[in-house]
């Protein structure tokens, strides 16, 4: 009788330590990851839209364009100001204001020229 014991308790010392390992370690790195997507999509949504106010004219992005161009903005001109200059604070969201701004320009400037032919190459919104 003491191996079928035994068997039992190492199979319940399995289930805890697994259940330990997904709740205290699994799941909070999923959330994590969750609020990292969320707080990027914010990030560029904010960046990008900043950045298409800074671009005179109208581009006629849609917001999915936006957030990318705000979100690759936001990171290099955030890798740009905290890595390469060593600022901080305002500086660095100026320069990630500013790279967005430059990304919504060429984006923009792109997508006129090759909509200005057949209209087969469009990116984003028609």
């Amino acid at each position: 009788m003491a191996a079928p014991a035994r068997g039992y308790a190492g199979g319940m010392l399995w289930a805890l330590l697994v259940v330990f390992v997904v709740l205290f370690i699994a799941l909070p790195l999923v959330g994590i990851a969750a609020w990292a997507l969320i707080s990027a999509a914010v990030t560029g949504l904010v960046i990008g839209a900043l950045a298409r106010l800074v671009v005179p004219g109208t581009r006629g992005l849609g917001i999915l364009p936006t957030i990318l161009l705000g979100l690759v903005g936001s990171i290099v001109g955030g890798f740009i100001g905290n890595h390469l200059l060593g600022a901080g604070g305002l500086l660095t969201v100026i320069l990630e204001v500013g790279v967005a701004a430059i990304a919504v320009a060429l984006f923009a400037n792109h997508r006129r020229q090759v909509g200005a032919g057949d209209g087969r190459y469009a990116i984003g919104r028609h």
